[in-house]
């Protein structure tokens, strides 16, 4: 049951789990924020947000700072909370304010932060720890614009990087035993390998001493050689009792365990000591070796210098211990590691070939599974559209066609054209081989244009609910993208509701953009369109996976998992994102995210009447370069039925031969852009520099050099292109050539 705010608290307060409750009945008289009662809107809107989110944030407000956190963060404080609500952030983190004082003056100048694994020593427990966090501070700013506190999302990252961290050591360790397990093979003589773990050993560890020892008979003493002292360290080459280590060294190597000497000889008692220091040695690590019962060497890691023995040093000295004092059955152990090694490496080598081509194979199904449906639907989609075309041009052929009738099949050809032209685009578009055409629109007024689509495309059983905003509210899109997003959520949402239910369509203004995925939110404005479906939902652990390429739990034929990845990409491009809630057995909404713009002087409306065709032309001498014969000469009859004179060159080498070097005979070049040999982007960039005057129309139905480049500021037609637009591209582009070239062009 959600809580609510005490009378004498706003409603803001309300909820936030433990901390809300707290600040609901704390003392506020001491703070430096003074009573909820007087908090200004900012804080107040951003105290909301960090008590209604799970994730660890906390804001800092005002000229002292004032900290408020949510549950989430109470964990990270530790010892601090709940002393820290409502104090003063230098006197919470007073520990590391030196680290973090840097970026606060960035977030009150108005520049928000972001640090990743930032290493931090904390003091949250009663003693020093060093943690690592992910965090970003964002100013907050009051309703005139002035930063008046800063916000911060975090998330402690001390448990992943000290795992990072242990396997790195790990790695190093294997590597040094390799490294050493090599070196030491090369030899068969026993007392070679001993001075040469010792030596490798020593300078791994920087130690300037270390030793191997052999134990007396009878276990009272040990003989120190294969000593490896750097320049200026004492040798510790000699014979030493047992009873100079004392009680606990006797107990510890008898019983196999390591002496392990710390901290400038601090462990032992003084008179235990005196050994160590007559010979200068701050600090020892003797590892015994026990075999059959009894002690028989020791590995003597010795340091002049204080030094803690780490974790690192003791488990790398113990598997040194373990694995190379064995003499020559030493060397035998090495060959058949090594032998090992190599039949493990060749297993790994198998394996992982094998694991490679089992994934490039499940990779091609995907691949042709997507590709089959995907082309199966623009089959089914382009036989609908080429049968209305079919039919329409066979009545056209009657020669006793009444004219309303003949009029009705012309405008179902063209019609049809629309649909197909548009059908391609937004599969360019999709495999991002499209140049993509931002336009500002009204949003909500599409939503509402687009109901009927989304209709269709769920099907009778399942009802659309539209809930849009009467305000205006504008954003910056690739329409065919923006209609494409919503069809594939709209499908998505179709089959979670097995074909029946009720599918909401929503519409949000000026709202902020949440955070996302663990991705930091936006204050906006954002436009949010959300569509909520009544289907099974979506499980909790699959949430996270529904955006990746080629994911679905659909059935096999039922699905290419493209759909909402697409969204995803859009939604990115767009400079927004997505954002997905579900509930099992209630529904799933998918909300996409767009910014707002400033509305342009008009805009245009879509699928309005097309006007009909000007002309336009008035002699003017157009160059046609298109290499296919059959578009070449139906440019060529559109061009003149416009009015227009035209010479038709089948590629550019030719193109170029006709213009001459001055180009004085043609007014304007239209030209296809794939053809063989010199494409018409690169015609158009060479007259550009030779013919700086002469205008160039570029035309075509799909470039990858248009689709990754654009159009390098050309006019562009986009195929099948109708003769209005050829008359307005045209006319355009003579309205914009050189001053002197339109002269010569009337006269």
């Amino acid at each position: 049951m959600t809580e609510s705010a005490t009378p004498e608290f706003p409603l803001f307060l309300a909820g936030g789990g433990l901390i809300g409750a707290m600040m609901r009945c704390h003392d506020w008289s001491g703070s430096p924020l003074g009573h909820p009662d007087a908090w200004p809107p900012c804080l107040r809107s951003t105290v909301s947000l960090l008590l209604g989110s799970r994730f660890p944030m906390f804001a800092a407000f005002g000229p002292q700072l004032g900290f408020l956190y949510n549950d989430a963060y109470a964990e990270i404080l530790g010892g601090k909370h709940p002393a820290a609500l409502g104090g003063r952030f230098h006197d919470i983190w007073c520990e590391i304010w030196t680290d973090i004082a840097p970026l606060i003056e960035k977030a009150f100048a108005g520049e928000p932060t972001w640090s990743a694994d930032m290493p931090l020593t904390m003091n949250r427990r009663g003693y020093d720890e060093l943690t690592w966090f992910t965090f970003s501070y964002s100013p907050v700013r009051d309703e005139h614009g002035e930063v008046a506190g800063m916000f911060c999302a975090c998330t402690e990252t001390t448990g992943r990087v000290q795992a990072e961290a242990a396997l790195r050591a790990n790695g190093a360790r294997l590597q040094f035993l390799d490294q050493l397990g090599k070196e030491t093979a090369r030899s068969t003589d026993a007392d070679e390998i001993l001075a040469t773990t010792t030596r490798m050993v020593a300078e791994h560890l920087n130690l300037s001493n270390c030793a191997y020892a052999d134990m007396d008979p009878d276990q009272n003493g040990f003989t120190i050689r294969g000593d490896w002292a750097a320049e200026g360290s004492p040798s510790i080459v000699g014979h030493y009792s047992l009873a100079d280590f004392g009680r606990r060294a006797v107990e510890d190597l008898g019983a196999g365990r390591p002496l392990v000497i710390n901290d400038n000889l601090a462990e032992l008692a003084p008179e235990e000591a005196a050994t160590f220091q007559a010979i200068g040695i701050a600090a020892t690590i003797c590892m015994p070796l026990v075999k059959d019962g009894h002690l028989t060497a020791l590995m003597a890691i010795h340091d002049r210098v204080s030094r803690t023995w780490s974790d690192y040093d003791l488990a790398l000295i113990t598997e040194v211990t373990e694995r190379s004092w064995a003499h020559i059955e030493r060397v035998r152990a090495v060959a058949k590691l090594e032998a090992l090694n190599a039949t493990l490496e060749q297993r790994v080598e198998e394996r992982t070939s094998k694991l490679v081509e089992t994934e490039a194979v499940l990779r091609q199904s995907q691949k042709l599974e997507a590709v089959g449906q995907l082309t199966g639907g623009v089959a089914h989609d382009f036989n609908n559209l080429l049968t209305i075309i079919r039919s329409s041009v066979d009545f056209l052929r009657r020669p006793d066609l009444p004219d309303e009738r003949k009029f009705r099949y012309l405008n179902a050809v063209t019609e049809t054209v629309d649909r197909a032209s548009k059908l391609t685009s937004q599969l360019l578009a999709f495999a991002r081989r499209q140049t993509l055409k931002p336009e500002t629109l009204d949003v909500g007024a599409r939503l509402r244009a687009i109901g009927d689509l989304l209709d269709t495309v769920t099907g009778a059983r399942i009802k659309v609910v539209t809930d849009l905003p009467d305000q205006p509210c504008f954003v910056e899109v690739d329409l065919s993208q923006f209609e494409t997003a919503l069809v594939n959520m709209a499908v998505n949402a179709r089959d979670a509701m097995d074909g029946e239910g009720t599918l909401t369509l929503r519409l949000e203004c000026c709202v902020p953009l949440p955070p996302i995925r663990g991705h930091a939110g936006a204050p906006g404005p954002f436009a949010a369109v959300s569509l909520g479906d009544t289907g099974c939902g979506i499980p909790s652990d699959l949430l996270s996976r529904v955006f990746e390429p080629f994911f679905t739990t659909k059935e096999v034929g039922k699905g290419t998992g493209l759909g909402l990845s697409q969204v995803f990409g859009f939604a990115k491009q767009s400079g927004g994102d997505v954002k997905v809630e579900s509930v099992l057995g209630q529904g799933t909404t998918f909300t996409l995210y767009l910014p707002e713009v400033q509305p342009e002087a008009s805009v245009v409306e879509h699928d309005v009447e097309a006007a009909e065709v000007d002309p336009g032309g008035a002699g003017q001498r157009v160059l046609v370069v298109e290499d296919n014969v059959e578009v070449g000469r139906f440019a060529t009859q559109i061009l003149e039925d416009l009015g227009y004179a035209t010479t038709w060159a089948g590629n550019a080498e030719e193109a170029l031969d006709k213009l001459g070097a001055s180009g004085a005979d043609f007014d304007v070049v239209f030209s296809d852009v794939v053809m063989p040999g010199m494409g018409g982007i690169e015609l158009a960039k060479l007259l550009r520099r030779q013919l700086p005057h002469l205008p160039v129309v570029l035309a075509s139905g799909y470039s990858h050099v248009l689709a990754q480049e654009g159009s390098h500021g050309f006019e562009l037609l986009q195929k099948p292109y109708s003769a209005d637009q050829v008359s307005r591209v045209l006319r355009r582009a003579l309205a914009r050539r050189h001053p002197r070239a339109a002269s010569r062009a009337k006269g």
